[in-house]
């Protein structure tokens, strides 16, 4: 059996769900109070993937109010992907988005210098009060280098796992194309099982 370890940030403004998601993605469940991210969060979860593979994820929720103080570059060592998240009712949260990408971009790529994977959520989509439309959301994932995009609703458990598995699998599609090219070297000693590979 192949195990990837991958780890994947996972960033945003406050308040915008970051939390709720990776408890609603580990645990299964929805809890509309938590305590404000302090610093960065761990959590783990085993995902199966194909008969002979599996997948650890390592998910770091990386608290919004910190992102100009505490955002360093020792959160972004080691890095597979990224989810950058916002909330659909709130405009400056979704503003924040270009910020974020712009960090990571700055500070984690992958061996052959481009960026990370990393995918953009729309998050809260089951709220009526949303003011930022997918046609702008769209174009702005396009621009700045997003993997993709989806609409998520925590609460209602919308694409909480298919927007994990799309970015495990631009991840794993990365990797793959950079062995094939013979730049991976230190990429595998960082990710994978040293006595196994990845295609």
């Amino acid at each position: 059996m192949t195990e990837y370890l991958l780890k994947v940030l996972v960033v945003g403004d406050g308040n915008v769900g970051k939390s709720s998601f990776v408890h609603r993605y580990v645990n299964g469940q929805f809890n509309k109070d938590y305590k404000m991210t302090m610093g960065v969060d761990f959590s783990m979860k085993l995902l199966p993937w194909t008969d002979t593979e599996k997948v650890r994820l390592q998910l770091w929720d990386i608290a919004g109010q910190e992102r100009f103080i505490s955002m360093t570059r020792i959160y972004y060592k080691g890095t597979s992907g990224c989810v950058i998240m916002f909330d659909v009712t709130n405009p400056d949260s979704f503003q924040s988005c270009r910020v974020w990408k712009q960090d990571l971009d700055s500070k984690a790529m992958l061996p052959d210098g481009n960026p990370i994977p990393c995918i953009l959520l729309a998050n809260k989509c089951d709220l009526p009060s949303r003011v930022v439309s997918t046609e702008f959301i769209s174009r702005f994932s396009k621009e700045n280098g997003f993997v993709a995009w989806m609409e998520t609703s925590v609460k209602d458990n919308k694409n909480i796992s298919e927007a994990i598995r799309r970015l495990v699998e631009e991840i794993l599609s990365m990797q793959c194309d950079l062995q094939q090219t013979g730049d991976v070297n230190h990429l595998l000693d960082r990710q994978l099982d040293p006595n196994t590979g990845c295609c």
